[in-house]
C-alpha cells in the first residue's frame, strides 16, 4: 500500500483529510497549492493514490490529471467536488479520473472507496501470481470441498482467523464455478459506515439522501452474473442486513431512493474470523441471515495447526521476494527453519509472507539466518495467541499487537482477531494514542 497524495489549497481541509487518513493508519502527504502538486507528482511512487481538489486559484484538477498521464503516470486520480462540481468532475473522468467524491460525504465515502481499490489492486496481482497451493490434509480438504460447492450457486460461508487465507478460497470458488468469466467483485465490510453501507452495496438514485449528488451503481449491479465476495460479513449493520437477506432470497433489490426493483444474478461468497452465533445472540447479526449465508461452510484453520505447510509457503515466499526485491537468497539455514516451525504465527500465513519479506530484504543473499529472521520464540510461548479474552489484558495486548504492527492499525486488527472498527473502540476506550 503506497500513500495517498492529498492536494487541497485549503489549509484547513487538506489537514483534515489527513487527519481522517492518519486514524486509519493510512499514510499520506499533503500539499497546498498546485505548483507545488505539479513538481511533485513528476516523481510520484507507483503505488501512490492521487486525492486531489477540483478548483483552485491557478488551475483545476483536471489540468494536473492530464500533466500526470501525459508523463506516463497511470496512478489512481480522485476528484473532490462539491454539489455544484459534480457535472464537471464526470467529465474529468473522460480525462482518466478513476472516479470523484462528494466532499459533504468524504468522511463516509473516502474509506470504502480506497479500500475497494486496494482489494481490487491485489485481486489483480493474485490473478497474476496465484497462492501457493498448499498440500496439507486440512488444506487437501478445503480442495476437495471447494471443488464440490464451486459449480453450484449455494452461498458459502468461509470461516477462520485473520490471515488465514480466506479471500483466496473466496477466488478458488468463483474460479472454478461456472461464473468464471463474470464479474468477482470483493468488498470488505469491516470498512462500511452505517449511513452509506445500504448505497455502496446495492446503490442509490440522485437525492436519496443528502449528499447523494448523482445516481450511483451498487456492488450488487457489479457483481451480476459472477460472484459477490463479503469479507468480515459480520459487521454489516442490522439493516442492511434485512437488505440482504431480500436480495439473496428474491434475488432482486432496489437502490436507495429507486422507484423499481432490480433483478440480481448474484452469488454470495462471505467470510468472518467472528463466531457470528455468538454476534446472533448478542442481538448483532440475523439467524434467519446466517442460515442463508451458510448453505455450505469451509473452516480454514490457523497456520500453527498445519505446521507441514510452514516450510513449503516459507520457501515459496522467499522466491517471490527475490524477484520482486532483486535479491539473491538462497534458502534458510537449519536454525531459522526451526525458527519458523517454532513460532506460533498469531497473524497465520499473512505474517509469514511479511516476516519472509523482511528476511530477504536483510539477508540480500546467502541464507536466512535465526538473525535476519527476526522472530521472538519466547514470546510466542508465554502468548499463544492475540486474542482479546482477558478484560484486564486488553490494553496491553492492543499496545503489544500496535507495535509490532509498526503502528499500522488494520495489521494490528488483524494480529488481534478483531475488526478495524473494533480495534478503534478499543483504543479510544482505553485512550491509546
Amino acid at each position: 500500500m503506497g500513500k495517498v497524495i492529498i492536494i487541497e489549497d485549503n489549509p484547513v481541509y487538506c489537514d483534515y483529510v489527513g487527519n481522517l487518513l492518519a486514524k486509519s493508519g493510512v499514510p499520506s502527504k499533503k500539499y497546498y497549492s498546485l505548483q507545488a502538486a505539479k513538481k511533485a507528482l513528476l516523481n510520484v511512487e507507483p503505488d501512490d493514490i492521487i486525492l486531489s481538489d477540483l478548483r483552485f486559484p491557478d488551475g483545476d484538477g483536471i489540468e494536473l490529471l492530464r500533466q500526470l498521464r501525459d508523463s506516463g503516470h497511470r496512478n489512481p486520480f480522485f476528484i473532490m467536488t462539491d454539489y455544484d462540481e459534480v457535472p464537471t468532475a464526470v467529465r474529468s473522468m473522460k480525462s482518466g479520473a478513476t472516479d470523484y467524491v462528494s466532499k459533504r460525504m468524504l468522511e463516509d465515502e473516502l474509506l470504502p472507496v480506497l479500500h475497494n481499490l486496494w482489494r481490487q489492486q491485489e485481486q489483480k496481482i493474485q490473478k497474476q501470481d496465484r497462492i501457493y497451493e498448499r498440500e496439507s490434509e486440512a488444506f487437501r480438504n478445503i480442495h476437495h470441498r471447494v471443488r464440490l460447492v464451486a459449480p453450484t450457486d449455494m452461498s458459502v460461508l468461509i470461516l477462520g482467523e485473520n490471515g488465514t487465507g480466506k479471500d483466496h478460497i473466496a477466488r478458488k470458488i468463483h474460479e472454478q464455478s461456472t461464473r468464471s468469466d463474470k464479474p468477482y467483485v470483493a468488498l470488505d465490510c469491516s470498512v462500511l459506515t452505517p449511513s452509506l453501507a445500504a448505497s455502496i452495496l446495492f446503490g442509490h438514485e440522485k437525492g436519496a439522501f443528502t449528499g447523494a449528488d448523482g445516481s450511483k451503481s451498487g456492488y450488487f449491479m457489479e457483481a451480476d452474473g459472477g460472484t459477490l465476495f463479503l469479507d468480515e460479513v459480520g459487521n454489516l449493520p442490522l439493516e442492511v442486513q434485512q437488505m440482504l437477506l431480500r436480495a439473496i432470497q428474491n434475488r432482486t433489490y432496489r437502490p436507495l431512493g429507486g422507484n423499481r426493483d432490480i433483478t440480481a444474478d448474484v452469488r454470495i461468497v462471505a467470510a468472518t474470523n467472528e463466531n457470528l452465533e455468538t454476534a446472533i445472540e448478542e442481538k448483532r447479526f440475523r439467524r434467519d441471515l446466517y442460515y442463508r449465508l451458510r448453505e455450505f461452510i469451509i473452516e480454514v484453520p490457523p497456520l500453527k495447526e498445519c505446521r507441514e505447510d510452514i516450510l513449503p509457503l516459507a520457501d515459496y515466499f522467499l522466491g517471490r521476494m527475490n524477484e520482486s526485491l532483486k535479491k539473491s537468497v538462497k534458502g534458510f539455514d537449519a536454525g531459522s527453519r526451526k525458527m519458523l516451525l517454532d513460532y506460533r504465527w498469531p497473524g497465520n500465513v499473512r505474517e509469514l509472507k511479511q516476516v519472509v519479506q523482511t528476511a530477504v530484504l536483510m539477508a540480500s543473499e546467502g541464507l536466512v539466518t535465526s538473525e535476519t529472521l527476526e522472530l521472538k520464540i519466547d514470546n510466542t510461548a508465554a502468548d499463544t495467541d492475540l486474542a482479546l479474552t482477558d478484560e484486564n489484558m486488553q490494553r496491553e495486548r492492543i499496545i503489544k499487537a500496535l507495535r509490532q504492527a509498526g503502528g499500522n492499525k488494520r495489521q494490528a486488527a488483524r494480529l488481534l482477531g478483531i475488526s478495524p472498527p473494533t480495534l478503534y473502540k478499543k483504543m479510544e476506550q482505553y485512550n491509546i494514542l
